[in-house]
């Protein structure tokens, strides 16, 4: 269908009030009174026009089933110089630990990531919890039912991820050899320092 103009503003003025939280498509095909496969068809043409725009600096994306504005990995240089201070990273490495084996194992608790790091993962976990990437996914069934853990859609925005079935592959050869600590967190720093080249500074 020919899009518009006046449906693609209405869109991205839609998507920009939503900021971090973004609009799934069932939202905005109601926002916009129309079906989802014509809101689709409306987002592919907003997203063509950001990418085929060198004077736009945000385009589209879509992360964990919301699309959201975001700026453009062009420019993601320029944007950390804006951004940089002296603070400490975000995450220590025993939060990255713990991170790791949540996006690879999930839904995992906390004794297996215990069992995994062999020290105690609660101080990291708890951070974690609060920074938003992690959260409560259920209990497992047996003695105390312990809480289990899992990625959150804030982690799938800050890694540029559509979903965790495009985290990128440790390479392990067999389940097991993730049981090495000092190998898993090897292979996990290897593959976020390569997706993390689009501009997702975390």
């Amino acid at each position: 269908m020919e899009i518009e103009s006046q449906l693609l503003g209405m869109a991205e003025s839609f998507l920009f009030v939503a900021g971090e939280e973004g609009l799934t498509l069932a939202q905005l095909a109601a926002l916009l009174d129309r079906n989802e496969d014509q809101a689709n068809e409306i987002m592919t043409a907003l997203q063509d026009g950001y990418d085929n725009n060198l004077k736009r600096g945000i385009t589209l994306k879509r992360y964990g089933g919301s699309f959201r504005l975001v700026t453009k990995s062009e420019l993601a240089e320029e944007i950390k110089k804006m951004l940089e201070n002296p603070k400490p990273s975000t995450f220590t490495q025993a939060a990255l630990e713990v991170l790791a084996i949540i996006a690879y194992k999930q839904p995992v608790t906390r004794v297996e990531i215990d069992d995994l790091r062999g020290v105690k993962s609660e101080r990291a976990l708890h951070s974690l919890t609060g920074k938003g990437f992690v959260e409560e996914v259920g209990r497992m069934d047996g003695p105390g039912r312990p809480i289990l853990y899992g990625t959150t859609d804030f982690f799938l925005d800050r890694f540029g991820l559509a979903s965790l079935k495009e985290l990128p592959p440790l390479s392990l050869e067999e389940e097991q050899d993730t049981e090495d600590p000092d190998l898993f967190m090897t292979k996990f720093q290897e593959a976020f320092s390569i997706q993390g080249e689009g501009g997702n500074d975390v």
